[in-house]
């Protein structure tokens, strides 16, 4: 942006991008169950989360590595000539599950599926070394920004003051979740497959340059 005013100012905004391998995978996956009573629904459904858990101990999923993010009941309702009748109750359970080594991430849906797991809501891949890379990201935005300005100047055949009045870090943004729907996974003796492919680690930065 060229600005007129008191000051000659010369807006711009960089971007810079690292592409990156995963290294890690977070997985969201559980079990919705039903029954017409509310206490062996939950019962059912724990015992299903507890099975879960412990088939993915074995697996070498520590417990840290398994957070709950969601617990939910639902009373479940049915319309027949428009009268309201009543079903049951829906108990869902959701775990998060951190994956070190995404290598893995599908032996661990496997074995979560294989021992009554009924929801796969999604799979994000991400980076352990995210921050350093992010870092490397920003230097090239900022680096990106000054590129852009100068050429700004050299069209205007300005001088363009080297080192900006301000630098402003804007919001981060990287790869997103890679979702997969609960019927994509049933039991086979071959592990599911699950590629991660490569994340864009993105930073954006808007600095202000003046010229004479």
């Amino acid at each position: 942006m060229y600005e007129k005013g008191k000051r000659n100012v010369i807006e711009v905004t960089g971007e810079g991008k690292v592409t990156v391998q995963p290294d890690q995978a977070e997985i969201t996956l559980g079990a919705s169950t039903e029954d017409l009573s509310l206490m062996k629904a939950q019962k059912s459904n724990a015992l299903i989360i507890s099975n879960i858990k412990k088939a993915l101990n074995q697996i070498g999923i520590r417990d840290e590595q398994i957070q709950t993010v969601n617990y939910s009941i639902y009373p479940q309702y049915e319309y027949i000539e428009g009268k309201q009748i009543f079903k049951g109750y829906k108990v869902e359970h959701l775990l998060h599950i951190t994956v070190k080594q995404f290598q893995n991430a599908g032996l661990v849906v496997d074995t979560a599926v294989g021992h009554g797991a009924n929801n796969v809501s999604g799979i994000k891949f991400d980076t352990s070394n995210h921050n350093q890379y992010y870092q490397q990201a920003l230097s090239l935005a900022v680096i990106n920004a000054h590129q852009k300005a100068e050429t700004i100047a050299n069209t205007l055949r300005v001088q363009l003051i080297r080192v900006p009045i301000s630098v402003t870090e804007n919001l981060r943004t990287y790869g997103g979740p890679i979702p997969y729907q609960t019927f994509e996974f049933v039991k086979s003796e071959a592990v599911t497959p699950i590629q991660p492919g490569t994340m864009d680690i993105i930073s954006t930065v808007t600095a202000k340059f003046t010229y004479d």
